[in-house]
């Protein structure tokens, strides 16, 4: 079955659960197993103490995400959520540590968190929410797991021409050992922002078996990132006249970090013409211009959809991408097609003996176990 793209998502009237055709899965079990919390347990035959089950038709013990995270104080709980869209922002700051977030469905496009703010949407209070507070999810806790969930930012240029900030983050994550295992990320401008609590932490994540969408930077940040199996798909636009409509990855690695984003075994798609978007551009922010982003894509099926002569730009023209850490290795496809191999660094084979998992993560095996 086709993925769940964001256009169709914003299709759905007030981000409703009958609108983006979920409204039977809430109320039914899933098929061998019982109620809506599956084969996780309920309320009344909790796995364990530390279990909480969520659910927005009030089986649960929360009907919001936000208010069983503001329950579960200290570290190791595990929210189960049953199958709806829950239309909030939520953060897990740093003291919840260990936490594991299950959709009970065991698909997450039955499992939505969506919210619709933008780096320029006005606050309440007065000032906008700037990239980071935009995001819908904030994970900031080390040891974070998440399964079968979709991660969602719904906001749309389209609906806001007054609104010149337009990054809006579908989840930021900047704890250490965070794994995301079938998940999906939707978005257009910066979508899943893979990050670090602070300049000086190397924060490691891990996705496998993911999908992510967007056009602007939409996986991006200064992360030890490994992306394994994932699913990358550039969107079409129509608010722009001429390629590039955007870029896949915008790495920003600190220049003291050996090892930035490892995308491996994965494959980039698109829905946009031919070479109307960039691999990738490296993000130097002015908070740390000593940064150099690091990006390696191996293994790796793209599509027609990535310019395959100019796969990387600059993002700023003090910061040149050649200075930067890029590489690529066996990759395949159209978007992979060697035609001016100055704009194609690629890895030897010796090299590519150390751009795997298990360097860029060192002791943590966040693949190993259930997924």
């Amino acid at each position: 079955m086709p993925s769940l793209s964001r256009r169709r998502f914003l299709a759905a009237t007030g981000g409703t659960v009958a609108a983006l055709g979920l409204a039977a899965r809430p109320a039914q079990a899933t098929p061998g197993r019982r109620g809506p919390f599956g084969r996780h347990g309920s309320p009344a035959a909790r796995l364990t103490p530390q279990t909480l089950y969520v659910d927005p038709l009030g089986r649960g013990d929360f009907s919001t995400v936000r208010d069983a995270v503001a329950a579960t104080t200290g570290s190791g709980w595990t929210l189960v959520l049953a199958a709806g869209v829950y239309r909030e922002t939520v953060v897990l700051d740093t003291t919840r540590t260990e936490a594991t977030w299950i959709g009970a469905a065991e698909d997450p496009r039955a499992v939505v968190i969506v919210y619709d703010n933008a780096a320029g949407t006005p606050k309440p209070g007065g000032g906008t929410y700037g990239t980071t507070g935009s995001a819908t999810t904030t994970v900031q806790a080390a040891g974070f797991t998440a399964r079968w969930i979709t991660f969602a930012n719904d906001w749309l240029r389209a609906d806001h021409p007054d609104i010149t900030g337009t990054q809006a983050v579908a989840i930021k994550v900047q704890g250490d050992r965070s794994a995301f295992h079938h998940c999906r990320f939707l978005g257009h401008q910066d979508t899943l922002y893979a990050d670090s609590i602070a300049l000086t932490a190397f924060a490691r994540q891990y996705y496998a078996h993911c999908y992510a969408e967007g056009d602007v930077d939409f996986v991006f940040g200064r992360a030890t990132a490994v992306y394994e199996h994932c699913h990358f798909r550039t969107l079409n636009r129509t608010d722009l006249a001429a390629a590039p409509y955007g870029f896949v990855f915008a790495p920003s690695t600190a220049g003291a970090n050996p090892r930035g984003y490892l995308v491996t075994r994965g494959r980039i798609t698109s829905e946009a013409p031919d070479a109307f978007y960039k691999l990738a551009r490296p993000w130097v922010p002015s908070s740390d211009t000593t940064a150099r982003p690091s990006l390696t894509v191996r293994d790796t099926h793209l599509g027609a959809g990535v310019d395959a002569v100019a796969p990387y730009t600059d993002m700023s023209a003090s910061f040149p991408w050649q200075n930067q850490r890029f590489a690529e290795y066996r990759n395949t496809g159209p978007g992979a097609e060697i035609t001016v191999p100055e704009n194609r660094p690629q890895l030897t084979d010796e090299q590519a003996e150390s751009a795997t998992r298990a360097v860029h993560l060192g002791d943590w095996e966040p693949w190993k176990g259930e997924c």
